[in-house]
């Protein structure tokens, strides 16, 4: 929701990021698979019960999350970098409910099935819209450059750092928390929906 007006305050030291780390020779794929591993650590974190340092390690992958789009910027963009980036999102942001649900599968385990089958959803359609949309040639810079159309919807990135930022400060919310996370996303794949009905009509 937040994400195309957040852009405009993180583009530029994005882009100064990029541009250094790319004339250091950091590549925009291990700048991506940094990203992967950060996340994925987080998510080992909370499932051990550590839960301010997933917030941290997910915080470190988000941050990497940004900076990959900026050095392929400075550098060369190329497909398989566009596809690392949105498929190592998809493989962090299903990490993260999966360990709740480790950490304390009585208290969690429905919660995170809830939420999870939510970003099943919203990642769907999504998916699905920015497929028929390369195919069609439509484009959008609303999100800054990217490798497919995002379409817009309720919950996106920033929705998605801020809840998971609240998991992890108060981890025995989860189970509200995610149930109010997973209604946002819902209402995100039902927008989705209806933009993709009305926009490929």
């Amino acid at each position: 929701m937040f994400d195309a007006r957040l852009r405009r305050l993180i583009d530029k030291p994005l882009g100064r990021a990029g541009t250094w780390l790319a004339a250091a020779g950091v590549s925009a794929d291990l700048t991506s698979f940094a990203g992967l591993v950060f996340g994925l650590s987080a998510a080992l974190s909370i499932a051990l019960g550590h839960f301010l340092m997933g917030m941290s390690l997910f915080l470190l992958s988000r941050v990497a999350d940004g900076l990959d789009g900026a050095v392929a910027r400075a550098s060369t963009n190329t497909d398989r970098g566009g596809f690392l980036d949105i498929a190592f999102d998809f493989l962090v942001y299903g990490a993260i409910p999966l360990a709740f649900a480790i950490d304390d599968p009585p208290a969690n385990a429905l919660a995170a099935a809830i939420l999870l089958a939510s970003f099943l959803a919203n990642g769907c359609t999504f998916l699905a819209f920015a497929a028929l949309a390369e195919r069609r040639g439509l484009a959008t810079m609303r999100h800054g450059p990217k490798a497919i159309y995002y379409l817009s919807g309720i919950a996106e990135g920033f929705e998605t750092i801020a809840f998971v930022v609240a998991f992890c400060l108060w981890p025995t919310l989860f189970p509200r928390l995610a149930i109010i996370f997973a209604a946002l996303c819902f209402a995100s794949a039902i927008g989705r929906l209806f933009l993709g009905w009305r926009i490929l009509a």
